[in-house]
């Protein structure tokens, strides 16, 4: 009967489709009651293209973020580094330079005579309170105004004296230009016999033996080279910035004092031998020679100048030959004498002409400071 009635077969085919199709996932088709499998397709294949490339460009944008901050990471990193190196680098230039112009100066710039009492004499003791009396003397009453301190080392006292010989163009002295002091070396050995001088030490090198003739020249011959080109120089500013490179190279230094400890002796050598044949000379070089360790030119060099530069700088009778050799006044204020006959002294006391004075200070008779007017 009901194979029967056409309309009700028709429904249940219907039925039928609706349920397969929504079984297998489909939509029913428009118009007729059916899914509609082409529009459908489309939606779902926009979804996922969509989907797709929303993926794909999510990706390419996080890859190229994590590239570009990483990229900028390393970059940060590598100039943090280059930074630090750079700053290291420039840190040593720094330290080198100073080093090399500031630290190794051996006179260093003008200061103000009492701030730096007031740095260096601090304290409230018997001898602190006399040092401090001293420098107001100096600046009050001898109007010392400022005072370059000199490296402390057993060269003060020859660096103190030959600076100022420098820096202020002084001239040769007379003796000097009468003869070549180059040559000197080999005169004491040939012409007086000296053979002893093979003992002469440079400084804290002791013994050279037969090669100090050729040393002790080349020492002679810097200090006559140097001593023409600065009392050449009319412009002191210019004098003074060729001091201060000079005075910045210890082993041109220690050349030109080796040199003025040898014109000593050589002085010395020549008075002894005035002094053999009963010839008048200067009262200084006859308390010289009274000295049981400085009774001849050998015991002198042996007991006084080899360990000037090494052990011991210039005593006071050895500034006497230092000012007599070079010509020039020594005047010495001896703070730790102050309130004495001895505060200011002059070597030597009396000189032969009108030489020209130079000036120095010390606190204990072991290291020298130049006093600027």
């Amino acid at each position: 009967m009901v194979a029967s009635v056409p309309g009700l077969q028709s429904s249940v085919i219907c039925s039928r489709r609706i349920v397969i199709h929504l079984v297998v996932g489909e939509t029913p088709r428009k118009g007729n009651g059916l899914p509609s499998a082409g529009g459908n397709d489309q939606v779902h294949s926009w979804t996922l293209v969509t989907s797709q490339a929303l993926d794909t460009a999510w990706r390419v944008v996080k890859g190229s973020v994590t590239l570009a901050v990483s990229l900028l990471a390393a970059i940060l990193c590598y100039f943090r580094r280059l930074h630090l190196h750079l700053g290291h680098r420039l840190k040593w230039w720094i330290g080198y330079l100073q080093r090399r112009f500031k630290r190794n100066l051996s006179v260093e710039a003008e200061v103000d005579l009492l701030s730096y009492c007031a740095r260096e004499w601090k304290g409230e003791t018997p001898h602190a309170k006399l040092m401090r009396k001293a420098y107001e003397e100096l600046f009050w009453r001898r109007h010392i105004k400022c005072v370059r301190q000199v490296r402390r080392d057993n060269y003060d006292a020859l660096r103190s004296v030959l600076f100022q010989i420098f820096s202020r163009g002084l001239a040769f002295p007379s003796w000097m230009k009468e003869k070549d002091i180059v040559k000197l070396p080999e005169k004491l050995l040939f012409s007086q016999g000296c053979n002893w001088i093979q003992q002469y030490s440079f400084g804290p090198e002791k013994y050279t033996g037969s090669n100090v003739f050729g040393k002790l020249r080349k020492c002679v011959e810097l200090l006559k080279t140097q001593w023409t080109e600065f009392s050449g120089i009319k412009d002191y500013h210019k004098r003074g910035s060729m001091c201060n490179i000079l005075f910045s190279d210890a082993l041109l230094e220690c050349k030109l004092y080796e040199a003025l400890k040898f014109i000593m002796l050589y002085q010395v050598t020549e008075v002894y031998e005035q002094m053999k044949t009963k010839k008048v000379i200067p009262s200084l070089f006859r308390l010289l020679f009274t000295r049981e360790t400085s009774s001849d030119p050998l015991s002198f060099m042996m007991n006084h100048l080899n360990s000037v530069g090494d052990t011991c700088g210039l005593e006071q009778i050895d500034m006497f030959v230092l000012g007599y050799s070079l010509e020039v006044k020594i005047k010495v204020f001896r703070l730790f004498k102050f309130n004495s006959r001895d505060f200011e002294v002059c070597y030597p006391e009396e000189s032969l002409r009108e030489w020209p004075e130079i000036s120095l200070l010390t606190e204990n008779d072991r290291h020298y400071h130049i006093p600027v007017f």
